[in-house]
């Protein structure tokens, strides 16, 4: 069987009723590749005023990556980035040494009834640019390639598969796949890196005739093809890339190779010696518990 592990994660609630599903990092696995966090967010329906809002907040030593299905957030961060993000689009943020960013509901959507749904992933850096300066990229939806392939349809989010190659930039060897797959329809996914994950948005799917339920990420041994067969209507990520140099140390939204610099982003975060985001004069204090 190709299914190395199975993790069913954990819900989490962020505020304001937005509970997202968490995978990674887990006790069995900390990291898939360079993605060591893995949130799932929605499908939901989000009232009037409702507050969804996530306040500014640091981060160090990572990169996050954001990809939404329905909605849209605006996304503004300590180096002066200010965009909003639209299904289809994938942002990249490196935070490295540090960077503070806000996610907000879009003013025009507040006041209207509207659905949310998307994932949000942490990239660790390796450890030649935990320390880089942070910078933000922005990939718009038409400029992921995308493809039919086997009946399934492909968008090459991050790294290289089936001949197309997605323009964002990496800093090791990183595979992030979206794929719609019809019901009855077979995907073969080979010369997949050396650590990979699948994990299912919608529908049914079987992985080399195991089923793979809903809210349940598939780590895979990928020393051998895979097969993902839908049973239904279906659409699923795949993830992954070269592992990681070594363990990473997390603690709330920093991560580093070193446990004293952790703690030194704590003392600077309360400090206040973080740039901070132009406009904003919120901020999310540091949690009273801090566990490494």
């Amino acid at each position: 069987m190709t299914i190395a592990t199975l993790l069913k994660g954990h819900e989490k609630d962020l505020g304001g009723g937005l509970i997202v599903r968490r995978y990674l990092p887990a006790a069995v696995k900390q990291a898939v590749g360079p993605f060591i966090f893995f949130d799932h967010f929605g499908p939901m329906d989000v009232a009037p005023g409702a507050n969804h809002d996530v306040r500014p907040h640091p981060h160090i030593g990572l990169a996050t990556v954001t990809y939404l299905f329905e909605g849209a957030m605006d996304h503004r961060d300590s180096i002066g980035s200010v965009q909003r993000i639209e299904p289809g689009a994938i942002n990249w943020m490196t935070a490295g040494r540090g960077i503070v960013h806000s996610e907000r509901t879009p003013k025009d959507l507040v006041d209207r009834p509207h659905r949310t749904h998307g994932l949000q992933l942490w990239a660790a850096l390796p450890l030649a640019h935990e320390e880089d300066e942070p910078s933000f990229c922005h990939t718009a939806a038409d400029e992921i390639p995308e493809l039919e392939v086997q009946g399934a349809r492909v968008r090459v989010l991050i790294g290289s598969a089936f001949g197309k190659t997605s323009p964002v930039r990496t800093y090791s060897q990183t595979l992030y796949l979206d794929v719609t797959l019809q019901a009855g329809q077979q995907l073969g996914l080979t010369g997949l890196p050396a650590e990979a994950a699948i994990y299912p948005i919608s529908g049914a799917l079987e992985v080399d005739g195991v089923p793979l339920a809903l809210h349940t990420m598939a780590l895979l041994d990928t020393a051998a093809a895979q097969r993902v067969l839908a049973g239904s209507d279906a659409r699923f990520v795949v993830i992954g890339g070269e592992p990681l140099e070594g363990r990473r140390f997390m603690s709330w939204n920093f991560v580093s190779s070193r446990k004293e610099r952790i703690q030194q982003a704590a003392e600077d975060w309360t400090a206040r010696r973080f740039d901070p985001v132009p406009g904003e004069t919120e901020w999310i204090p540091l949690p009273a518990r801090m566990p490494v």
